[in-house]
């Protein structure tokens, strides 16, 4: 029996088959995004045939879901005509995007082809820094007068909206632009024609200033459960609103880049299969070499103990164990408080709550694992009670100081300004490593050199 094609095959074989009617017929009828994932699967070449055939009303709503580089070899396969027509019909956010990606001189082609409002709004939105909520909100909105009759208000969305990012919320605006209201499209439905907007909108209204980091906007989403806000400017005036489509990829790249970092890589802006070889060696090298000379210092401090380790030899086979439970419990601790910073569930000044938290759990995880250890010690390794007590003593000060370390060089991080995924686990353990070494031939040293 013959496998059923996928919707990609299908495509590919209408495209190589130039039964382009049909393809034409098969693309119209699917939706926009399935359009796009289909070509993404495609081949550069392919891809770009796929979208000469598409319908004009669609060309611009697929072309926004493709992967940038995609894109970009679109664009750039394109005529200046065709390119400008794409970016003419691309929301503003969107076209902003693309374009901060594109060489200089492919801008400028672009640029000068397309629409005098196209312009004014791409370049009102590249003034604004990166990562901030003026640069990426969208200026196509629907702004309405206090005046305004419901009648009126209508009418101006039916003109309006067919270009608008959402029609869902409108915003009062004065004729300064200042903000005083909103007022949502079902509730204008099932109003009266002669009421007026200024007494039917709602004046509590919650926005975004154009400086506002960006994942402090995506926080902001999240508490009030919007799926649009007003973007307003130092004197309240609106220029601009946020979707809830871009606070989805703010969320995915501020999520990606903490991973990343939490993982002592340094962040790319790239999926990891449009990644290069050198460009992942250059991002993950930094760190390696760093965390690789930090290690040397747990080279130095076994040099510095070699007479306990020659008299009682026993002790090397318990290092790693040591080692890895401080660098596990030192992580579990950092991962939790560098996910409460992130959500502002917590902040600098909870500090000695959280340590008091922290050495409290820290204590009990750290006699349990000792007392298992013990039990394991004697049964299993045969070992004396005094090395036992040793390795068991030490596993229980590891703990306590792992979860120490790992609660508070984030919150530490925090408050001087760097992002607490960078004191995530790589650092930790490094950490966390030279100390429990410490710690441990001390103990030994001490102990055994008394009852020994």
């Amino acid at each position: 029996m013959e496998e059923e094609k996928t919707i990609v095959e299908v495509l590919q074989d209408l495209l190589s088959s130039r039964q382009y009617t049909l393809l034409r017929q098969t693309i119209s009828e699917m939706n926009t995004a399935d359009i796009a994932a289909a070509m993404g699967e495609m081949e550069n070449e392919e891809s770009l045939k796929m979208f000469r055939i598409l319908p004009k009303d669609m060309a611009a709503d697929v072309f926004a879901y493709l992967e940038l580089d995609a894109q970009q070899y679109i664009i750039r396969s394109l005529s200046d005509r065709e390119a400008s027509n794409i970016i003419d019909n691309l929301m503003a956010d969107d076209a902003t995007d693309l374009l901060e990606e594109m060489p200089a001189n492919v801008v400028k082609r672009i640029l000068a082809n397309a629409s005098p409002e196209t312009r004014a709004d791409i370049n009102h939105l590249l003034r604004y820094p990166e990562d901030s909520a003026g640069s990426i909100m969208t200026v196509e909105y629907v702004d309405l007068r206090e005046d305004m009759t419901v009648s009126d208000a209508i009418d101006r969305i039916r003109q309006k909206g067919v270009d608008s990012e959402t029609i869902n919320i409108c915003y009062v605006v004065t004729k300064q632009k200042i903000l005083v209201g909103t007022v949502a499209l079902r509730y204008l439905l099932i109003m009266k024609p002669e009421e007026i907007i200024g007494d039917i909108m709602n004046t509590n209204v919650i926005s975004i200033n154009t400086m506002t980091d960006q994942e402090e906007a995506a926080r902001m989403f999240q508490k009030y459960g919007f799926t649009a806000m007003p973007v307003v400017d130092n004197e309240t005036r609106m220029v601009g609103i946020i979707t809830i489509d871009d606070v989805v990829d703010i969320l995915e790249e501020e999520a990606t880049e903490d991973i990343e970092k939490m993982a002592a890589i340094v962040p790319s802006d790239k999926p990891y299969p449009k990644v290069g070889i050198f460009e992942t060696y250059k991002n993950r090298m930094p760190w390696l070499l760093l965390l690789m000379i930090s290690a040397t210092f747990t080279g130095a401090i076994i040099t510095s103990f070699e007479e306990a380790l020659a008299a009682y030899v026993v002790l090397t086979a318990y290092i790693p164990m040591l080692m890895d439970t401080g660098g596990n419990a030192g992580s579990q601790a950092s991962v939790s408080i560098i996910r409460g910073l992130s959500l502002k569930e917590i902040e600098f000044d909870d500090i000695f709550k959280i340590i008091w938290k922290e050495m409290r759990v820290a204590f009990l995880c750290g006699v349990t694992l000792s007392g298992a250890s013990f039990i394991k010690l004697l049964v299993l390794d045969k070992l004396e009670v005094p090395v036992a007590a040793v390795v068991c003593l030490t596993l229980l000060i590891v703990v306590l100081i792992a979860k120490l370390v790992g609660c508070c060089l984030p919150m530490i991080a925090s408050r001087i300004g760097f992002d607490p995924a960078v004191m995530a686990s790589p650092m930790i353990t490094t950490i966390v490593d030279a100390l429990s070494l410490l710690v441990y031939f001390n103990i030994a040293t001490r102990m055994l050199h008394l009852v020994l």
